[in-house]
């Protein structure tokens, strides 16, 4: 298991960069997240379980990843994860950290706010939609799609896209890469140009550990402020016991939840991978956060639900 992203290393860097951006007055101070054994204990018996319950479908351990924070304690929660600082490829996992930016860049003056912006953001996150996310990223790096670019005139377009990679670093993640689109066909002209030549960072790639930090970070009103936190968890809302609901609420953890439940998540999914970070509230008065991301198993819908269903039923047993 990597624990580098919560190291007390990195959470040093993460308030240093706070003061140096003179981020807003009412950002909270940054999460003390703390291991804990037992969690441990739930999480990798959820993940045996699973792998047990699916081996005729060939699920393997290197196709799963799991990352869980108890959120009983807001400031100081407990956390674990199986295979958690893995590099997986994300799908429209990737989107949260694409919001978060957004609003990064608006609070600090660097994006106009304006009617359009938020109608992507709104696309990109409630409805999945790439083409708006693309329009963010665009935003993001100052850069766009197009004809193939002189080698010269592709470096500098790359690193403006890294934009967004840079702005996390600063923050102390890890083993993380977000400077891609996301893609319906895939890739032509320069952005086909900048997969060949900027190998290993070709694909966008996240770690459960990494998106359960930012997912958390998102819920206890810590990214950006408080108030942009806000304005993220209203897109993130789901509605898991509502038949009309998209796939986003009632599939994936939603499906495993007990009535009365909360939920505000971001799944992604293509041919090769199914993935979902999630923040619930249990109606007890239970909360946290768990990001399972599955390979090569696409098609096996019920995989995230089980897992999810095992460790709220092993941390939860009331609900």
């Amino acid at each position: 298991m990597n624990q580098a992203i919560w190291t007390p290393l990195s959470l040093a860097v993460v308030l240093v960069v706070a003061v140096a951006m003179n981020l807003s007055a009412e950002t909270k101070p940054s999460l003390e997240f703390k291991s804990s054994p037992s969690l441990q204990t739930v999480v990798d018996r959820a993940a045996n379980e699973t792998l047990a319950k699916f081996a005729a479908t060939k699920l393997e351990t290197n196709q799963l990843a799991i990352t869980f924070v108890d959120l009983r304690d807001r400031d100081k929660p407990e956390w674990a994860s199986f295979r958690g600082g893995e590099q997986v490829y994300p799908a429209s996992v990737v989107k949260l950290f694409y919001l978060v930016a957004a609003h990064r860049w608006m609070e600090d003056g660097q994006l106009p706010d304006t009617e359009e912006l938020r109608r992507a953001m709104r696309d990109m996150i409630v409805d999945s939609y790439n083409e708006a996310t693309g329009v963010i990223v665009d935003s993001l790096t100052d850069t766009t799609s197009g004809p193939e670019l002189p080698p010269n005139e592709l470096e500098k377009w790359y690193d403006q896209r890294n934009a967004v990679n840079r702005y996390f670093a600063s923050l102390g993640y890890k083993n993380i890469n977000v400077n891609r689109k996301p893609w319906c066909e895939g890739p032509y002209g320069r952005e086909m140009q900048s997969v060949k030549a900027h190998k290993p960072n070709h694909r966008n790639w996240l770690t459960s550990e990494a998106t359960a930090r930012l997912l958390t970070e998102i819920a206890t009103g810590r990214a950006v402020s408080r108030e942009r936190s806000r304005q993220m968890m209203e897109l993130l809302k789901r509605r898991p016991f509502d038949k009309d609901a998209e796939s986003q609420s009632r599939e994936y953890t939603g499906k495993a939840l007990p009535e009365g439940a909360k939920l505000w998540s971001k799944a992604g999914w293509t041919s090769e991978t199914r993935h979902d970070a999630a923040y619930v509230e249990l109606p007890g008065g239970e909360r946290f956060v768990l990001v399972v991301f599955t390979t090569d198993h696409a098609d096996a819908h019920d995989i995230i639900p089980a897992l999810a269903r095992a460790v709220i039923e092993a941390r939860y047993p009331t609900q």
